[in-house]
């Protein structure tokens, strides 16, 4: 098998896991965020496997098919905005000299995706309702302590995804090299 057919092949299997994995995300809505969080590693697995460029053809296929053909859009959109970027970004940071940049880095992007999905959804949310307050209640401090706390929580996701890559590595991504000699 050559490298480019292998490449395309490995790319189709991960975007077609990382859909099957959003689509349970969309009907069993009660770990949402820790499926879809898994959909992400089947694009991980595409970068440590095929590249970075296989990693963005998983990425883009997947959020397509997801937004087109799944019931329930929130697990999509909680991919494209928060998780199925992150493992070619997390690839291309790590690659930067310095780990306290990496980490400025890293959390500067999850904060501005947070934020940005904040004023988004408080705009289509307030809009919606006519610019009556959030959930019946003023939240003041909200949009500042979303940030600490969504930093906290992405540290040990962050954490937790990188034990998760090494055990791919470690692990399984041997399995798929040796199939490679068949």
């Amino acid at each position: 098998m050559s490298k480019k057919t292998r490449k395309m092949t490995l790319s189709a299997l991960f975007a077609a896991m990382c859909i099957i994995s959003l689509f349970v995300a969309s009907v069993w809505p009660t770990g949402r965020f820790g499926l879809v969080a898994f959909a992400s590693l089947f694009v991980a697995a595409a970068v440590i496997e095929a590249g970075i460029s296989s990693g963005i053809s998983v990425f883009i296929i997947s959020s397509i098919i997801g937004m087109l053909i799944l019931p329930n859009r929130a697990a999509p959109i909680l991919f494209i905005i928060f998780f199925g970027y992150y493992p070619i970004a997390k690839s291309l940071i790590e690659h930067i000299k310095g780990e306290l940049l990496q980490w400025v880095i890293k959390l500067a992007l999850f904060n501005t995706a947070t934020i940005a999905t904040w004023f988004f959804m408080r705009e289509l949310l307030l809009d919606s309702m006519g610019n009556r307050p959030l959930f019946g209640a003023e939240l003041p401090y909200f949009p500042l302590a979303l940030p600490i706390v969504g930093s906290v929580v992405f540290l040990i996701y962050d954490y937790g995804f990188t034990k998760l890559i090494w055990f791919y590595i470690n692990r399984i991504s041997k399995f798929m090299k040796k199939g490679n000699n068949i």
